[in-house]
């Protein structure tokens, strides 16, 4: 399965990483492969391509904020969560995903 998201915390440094690095870590865990694209106080980071959204399966927005690009994921299935939720159950999120994408 093919995974890629947008992680974005209100002030856009702690949690936008640690969500990014916790769904990214349980996502190859798991045997997915999986890109997180980060939005913080620089901007954007690891920038999902055109390429990577349209191969992938599910998309995971681990989002406290507004963030830019939404559309891109337009057709696709999305999960919308709080940076919270991707740090502190990052694992069931991860399967949460798969059953949604139904490759559970």
């Amino acid at each position: 399965m093919k995974i890629v998201g947008i992680a974005a915390c209100t002030v856009g440094i702690a949690h936008t990483y640690i969500a990014q690095e916790k769904l990214e870590t349980a996502g190859k865990n798991a045997g997915y492969d999986i890109k997180i694209e980060t939005q913080g106080t620089i901007g954007i980071e690891n920038e999902l391509t055109a390429e990577e959204i349209a191969a992938a399966d599910i998309v995971i927005l681990a989002v406290d904020v507004k963030i830019s690009g939404e559309e891109r994921f337009a057709g696709k299935k999305v999960v919308k969560v709080s940076t919270e939720t991707a740090i502190k159950s990052p694992n069931k999120l991860i399967a949460k995903l798969a059953e949604v994408a139904g490759k559970a």
